[in-house]
This record gives structure tokens, sequence and C-alpha cells, in this order.
């Protein structure tokens, strides 16, 4: 531990499972106190009756740091109106916002997407980060720990992405819409930086693999070397990789850095 975000507060979304849990541990452990999010129930408990949220919460709290979970839907207005609320309740403002949740959305060709697909798709990908960056900036401006905001895209928010239409568009805006609020933001001393996380290890992109496999109508193995041979590293990506970039991207390291969107993605050469 190197104190990286001592006295600084962040709320993740998503941060239950996968990339959101290690981006909640990993500053945690860098001195963060943490809003950790995760829609899966808000009953609290010890152990396997814990909530996601919560069994993240218990984690921090076991190695000495400070984090309170939260239930929210992302995709609303009162969601992100009621999680930076807990943030100032809980520990007094707020520094880093990690807006980290997303779904795969549906996979097929075009034609076959409903528009309830691609609305709930857009809803949790896109809107969210709207509601989100518009309740927590005037917290953020207000911040002297070198405020920032970070926003979770995709590999896919830079190359097309052939049955994946909906993920990949919703991707894409959050490029757009970070590159346009770091010029805005800027000038009021917050950085706004995305991620674009390529293949990472996990239930999801299982899920992803074998639904492509099966739009493509080959086995789930030879889909996944497909994936593995388009990256040059020829290995997936970890949900640690990711929260490390996150971390970097908070420190004094980057305090030059704002408007980019940076891959983490072992150089996936397509998709």
């Amino acid at each position: 531990m190197s104190g990286l975000c001592d006295g600084r507060v962040v709320i993740v979304t998503g941060a239950g499972r996968g990339i959101g849990r290690s981006h909640a541990l990993l500053l945690a452990s860098e001195g963060a106190a943490v809003v950790v999010n995760d829609l899966g129930g808000s009953s609290g408990g010890e152990g396997n009756d814990a909530t996601p949220a919560q069994q993240v919460v218990d984690e921090i709290a076991a190695k000495g740091g400070k984090a309170v979970a939260n239930y929210d839907s992302v995709s609303s207005w009162k969601g992100a109106e009621a999680m930076v609320q807990q943030a100032v309740d809980a520990f007094g403002g707020l520094d880093v916002l990690i807006n980290n949740a997303g779904i795969a959305g549906p996979t097929g060709p075009i034609e076959s997407i409903d528009a309830s697909g691609w609305e709930r798709t857009i809803a949790v990908n896109l809107n969210s980060q709207y509601y989100f960056a518009c309740r927590a900036v005037p917290l953020l401006k207000r911040s002297t720990a070198s405020p920032c905001l970070i926003a979770m895209g995709s590999v896919a928010g830079r190359l097309g992405y052939a049955f994946r239409t909906p993920y990949a568009s919703s991707k894409w805006a959050i490029v757009g819409l970070v590159k346009s609020l770091a010029i805005e933001l800027g000038p009021q001393g917050v950085r706004v930086n995305a991620i674009l996380p390529g293949s990472v290890e996990g239930e999801r992109m299982r899920a992803v693999i074998a639904a492509r496999a099966a739009a493509a109508g080959i086995d789930v193995d030879a889909m996944r070397e497909q994936y593995l041979s388009r990256m040059s590293v020829r290995r997936v990506v970890a949900d640690d990789d990711v929260a490390a970039l996150a971390l970097f991207l908070c420190s004094p390291a980057a305090r030059n850095l704002s408007g980019q969107a940076v891959s983490v993605d072992g150089n996936l050469e397509y998709l």
C-alpha cells in the first residue's frame, strides 16, 4: 500500500463483482473511502448470506478500510442522486467517480435485436454515465483532492463489433462523452478519462463467447481461440489489470492525463 488515494472518496458503480470489485478493493487498499454499488439486493449479512456489494464492503473492512454498500439502480436519475448523496452522508463529499456498471446486451444480427434489448443496453451502459456525471460533477468541482471521473468503456468503443451493435454503439458514445467532458471540466481542475478493456476473463466474457459462437455457428472453443488470436499478447485481460489502470489515472502521476480513451487489451487488433 502506497496511500495513493488517502482521504479520497470514491464511488464505483457495478462493484459487486468483476472489474468493479477489483476497482473497489484496490482503491480502498490505497486509502480511499468507497461507495460500493451493486444491484444484487439490499439485505446485509455475513459470509454466503451477504449480497455481492456487502461482501466487498466486508472484505475492505477486514483489511482496515472504509466502505459502504449501495443497491440503487444506475439506470435512473433517482439511483444516481441517491448514490451521490450517500457518498456525502457517509464520507463528506466525492473526489473520484468510476462509472463502471454495464451489461453485455443482446448478441445477433441487427434484424434480430428487438427494441427492448437495444433500449436496455443504452439505458445501463450510456444513460447511467450521463446521470452520474450530472449528479457528481458539482461535487467533483468542489473537491480539492485531484478530482477525476473515469468512464468504463470497451475496446468495442474504438473497433467495429459485428453482432454486438447495441453494446458497441453505447461504448463509442462513452468515448465522445468523455472527450467532451474533459474539455468542459478541465478549467475547473476535473480530469475525465475512459478505460477501454479488451477481452476480460470472467463469467460475462464466457457468456459473450458462447453467444458469439452460436451466432456464427461454430464451436465455443473455436470462438475462444479466435478471440485469443486477435490479441498481440495472446492472453485475455484480468480484472486486476483494469483496476491498476484506474489507480494510475487517479494518481498524481496522471495529473496531466485527461480526455483520453486508454485501452488495456493486449493490443486487440480487431473484433
